[in-house]
């Protein structure tokens, strides 16, 4: 009998289908300038505290703007018992109204065994990586090469996960082992670790 695979998927840039995802690589360059104009650490992700800030954020997340096309195989490894499915985001808890209305919108509970959000605010890493470990998922598919870098360092990476990436045509030249152009082709790569 094949192992039933515990997959996590990030929401913005994998779930919903986010055409602005290029943008990071170009917004990582420009990192070492926030700690200087935000006072924040450089290594950190930034995290919006006004509210004119936080209706800036807003209306960046309204790019994910409809569920990538490969949910349905998502629905479809599920039914067929092949994966046990859940969203791991990072959003922070300012953007729940949206993450609730988006949860509606592609019928979340007739596919994800659950679905989390950065309810206390950390670190979208951090979040992740507590999630990932509460869970005890084999495999996160994550589209934030940062992320996926912090997630794959991380000491608390006690056991085997694999964090699958999905790229964007800035970032295809990094090297990495899981890296995929999307959703669809992170499925079609599960099977190999049954």
């Amino acid at each position: 009998m094949n192992k039933l695979l515990k997959v996590g998927f990030d929401m913005d840039g994998v779930i919903l289908y986010n055409p602005i995802r290029f943008v990071r690589p170009i917004a990582k360059l420009l990192k070492p300038l926030k700690s200087f104009f935000l006072k924040q650490k450089s290594e950190s992700f930034y995290f919006p505290n006004s509210k004119i800030e936080q209706f800036l954020f807003y209306l960046l997340h309204k790019t994910s703007f409809r569920p990538d096309f490969a949910l349905k195989d998502i629905r479809k490894l599920v039914e067929n018992k092949q994966i046990e499915a859940y969203i791991v985001t990072g959003r922070y808890s300012f953007l729940k109204k949206d993450y609730e209305n988006w949860l509606r919108k592609i019928n979340s509970d007739l596919i994800f065994e659950n679905c989390y959000q950065n309810k206390n605010d950390l670190q979208p890493n951090e979040f992740k990586e507590k999630m990932i470990k509460k869970l005890n998922l084999d495999i996160y598919v994550e589209d934030n090469w940062d992320i996926v870098q912090k997630l794959k360092s991380s000491p608390e990476r006690s056991r085997r996960i694999k964090v699958f990436w999905i790229t964007n045509f800035l970032d295809k030249n990094i090297p990495y082992k899981y890296k995929y152009n999307n959703l669809k082709e992170v499925l079609q790569n599960l099977p190999e670790f049954e």
